[in-house]
C-alpha cells in the first residue's frame, strides 16, 4: 500500500492495526519509514496513572485563554451553576465535540498555553467515554484526579489541576489541527499512549507503521518467549504468540 492510498483508509478500520501494538512498536515503525521523532508526543503530558494503554482516532478541540472575567455569584445555587451561567453568556463550542467523538476516538484537546484550569474532570470526561471515546489528551489540566483514576478513566495530561473553565478559558474550534506536546495532530491522525508516553501516527502513513510495528512486535514476543522458556517463568499474554497471530489475521 502507497502512502497515496494511505489517505482514504477508514482511520477507525486502522486503528484495529494498532490495539495490541506497544508504542515503542510503532515508534519503530514510523522510524523505518523515516519519520524519525514525527509524532512523538512531549513526555510532558503522560498518561494520569499507570496502566492506561489506548489507541484511537483523533478528534480535536482547541481552546484559548479567557479574555473575560467571571463575575461575582450571589447564593450557592449559582455557584453550582456557575459553567451554566458562563456558557450561557458566552457560549460553549465544545458542545459541538460531541457530534464527532464515537467508537474508537480519542479526543485531543490543546488549552493554548492556558494557566491552571481544570477543563477535564471526572463527569464531563465520562461523557467522552459514554460516546465510545478510548481516551483523551490534552496539553493542560485536569482535576478530579482520583475520581479519574477510581473510574480508569484513560486520560493523558501535562498536569493535575483544581479550578473551574469559567474565566478562564474558552473553546474557539473544534476538528482542527491542533500541536501537543511538541507533535501536531488532525482529526482522523491515530493517536496512542501506554506506560511508556505518547504517539501520534499521520493517516498517511498509519497502515505501513501497522505493518511494520506488527511484526517488531511479534519478533520481541518470541524472543521473549525463549526468554522466559530459559528462566522457567510461565508464560504470560505478553508472548502469547498464537494469540497474537491469531488476532491479526482475522484482521485479514
Amino acid at each position: 500500500m502507497t502512502q497515496q492510498d494511505d489517505i482514504h483508509v477508514d482511520p477507525y478500520q486502522i486503528r484495529k492495526h494498532f490495539e495490541p501494538l506497544r508504542v515503542a512498536d510503532v515508534c519503530d515503525g514510523l522510524d523505518g519509514l523515516g519519520y524519525f521523532n514525527v509524532g512523538n508526543v512531549s513526555q510532558d503530558i503522560r498518561p494520569l496513572f499507570l496502566g492506561i494503554k489506548f489507541w484511537g482516532v483523533a478528534v480535536t478541540l482547541r481552546c484559548v485563554p479567557a479574555n473575560k472575567p467571571m463575575w461575582p455569584l450571589e447564593t450557592t445555587e449559582d455557584v453550582v451553576k456557575a459553567h451554566g451561567h458562563w456558557f450561557d453568556k458566552h457560549g460553549n463550542k465544545a458542545r459541538s465535540l460531541n457530534d464527532h467523538v464515537q467508537e474508537g476516538s480519542v479526543v485531543v484537546c490543546d488549552m493554548g498555553s492556558a494557566g491552571e484550569v481544570g477543563f477535564w474532570g471526572s463527569e464531563n470526561a465520562l461523557g467522552v467515554v459514554n460516546k465510545g471515546g478510548v481516551g483523551i489528551v490534552t496539553n493542560g489540566y485536569a482535576r478530579d484526579t482520583g475520581e479519574l483514576a477510581l473510574q480508569k478513566t484513560p486520560i493523558c495530561v501535562r498536569s493535575r489541576g483544581r479550578t473551574i473553565i469559567p474565566g478562564r478559558i474558552e473553546a474557539v474550534e473544534t476538528q482542527t489541527p491542533v500541536g501537543i506536546g511538541g507533535a501536531q495532530v488532525r482529526p482522523g491522525d491515530i493517536v496512542g499512549c501506554d506506560d511508556d508516553g505518547l504517539v501520534v501516527v499521520p493517516i498517511e502513513v498509519a497502515a505501513q507503521v501497522a505493518a511494520h510495528g506488527k511484526e517488531v512486535l511479534l519478533a520481541d514476543m518470541r524472543a521473549r518467549q525463549r526468554r522466559y522458556d530459559d528462566l522457567g517463568m510461565p508464560h504470560d499474554e505478553t508472548v502469547d504468540v498464537q494469540a497474537m497471530e491469531a488476532y491479526f489475521a482475522k484482521l485479514g
